[in-house]
């Protein structure tokens, strides 16, 4: 990723300096035109706007340690939770440096593709982020989220733990086909479809979590989702199917039908899930 990021700079014509933790990795950007540092250090003294890209929170304590931030605008692209970006904030600031956090919304091939659609979260100095906007949107759209250093980790967790939630139910429906006379790519349109029409209910379950009434706008009612959700229970032990993927939601369900109404919608699952 800080390759790609790396190039897609270049590619609009800032002038970088690049140092990676393995020396080797950083020739073909040289062969670009960006300038290898030997050190962490020397790549910071290089430029006002440094920009952190590595594997992890721990890697920035060990990549930075001793290094003289002072005077400088520090945007960290580490993937990272809200918590160890607000630590890191409050580190930078203690080092004399603006500070913003990212949460990268792109693989490496899309980095510098416009039309691929990557963009990245960016919260904390919106000072720092205003005065760097342009040259932070050469590799990838823009999406300011906020003063809390801690809310880019935030939104990209989220959305990233909806992302799997997707993946677990779109592999539980091709298990259920495995071994039977449908071919995976026969199903893939359909499923394809079906997912990308059940998003349009997130806009629905905003209004009654900003509302406050889960009975809202309810087409298909929690009461009947519950006394429903045997059929697919029965259905994945007949294919031969764990259904372990969905059993958790369902007791979700289940528990929030003895607390609420049967006339909800399941947006209540939402309050559950609160600790």
């Amino acid at each position: 990723m800080g390759t790609a990021l790396a190039d897609a700079w270049l590619t609009a014509g800032h002038p970088l300096t690049v140092w990676n933790r393995t020396a080797t990795r950083a020739d073909a950007l040289a062969g670009r035109g960006a300038t290898v540092a030997a050190t962490a250090a020397e790549a910071v003294a290089a430029n006002r706007l440094v920009v952190v890209c590595l594997l992890d929170d721990a890697s920035v304590d060990e990549a930075l340690a001793g290094v003289d931030l002072a005077g400088k605008d520090l945007v960290n692209l580490v993937t990272s939770t809200p918590g160890q970006a607000r630590t890191r904030a409050a580190w930078a600031a203690r080092h004399g440096a603006r500070y913003l956090d990212g949460g990268i919304m792109a693989v490496p091939p899309m980095i510098g593709v416009p039309a691929a659609g990557p963009y990245v979260f960016y919260s904390g100095s919106s000072e720092l982020f205003e005065e760097h906007r342009a040259a932070l949107a050469a590799p990838a759209g823009t999406r300011y989220v906020g003063e809390d250093a801690g809310y880019a980790a935030l939104h990209d967790v989220a959305l990233l733990s909806a992302m799997y939630g997707m993946f677990a139910g779109v592999a539980h429906a091709f298990a259920l086909f495995r071994g039977e006379a449908v071919a995976p790519g026969d199903l893939a349109p359909l499923l394809g479809d079906y997912v990308t029409a059940m998003t349009r209910t997130i806009a629905g379950t905003a209004v009654q979590l900003e509302s406050g009434d889960y009975t809202k706008g309810v087409v298909s009612s929690l009461a009947m989702q519950v006394a429903g959700k045997g059929t697919l229970l029965r259905t994945a032990e007949e294919q031969g199917v764990s259904a372990e993927l969905l059993e958790p939601y369902f007791r979700l369900m289940e528990r929030r039908l003895e607390v609420g109404s049967g006339e909800e919608d399941l947006t209540g699952v939402v309050d559950l899930l609160r600790r």
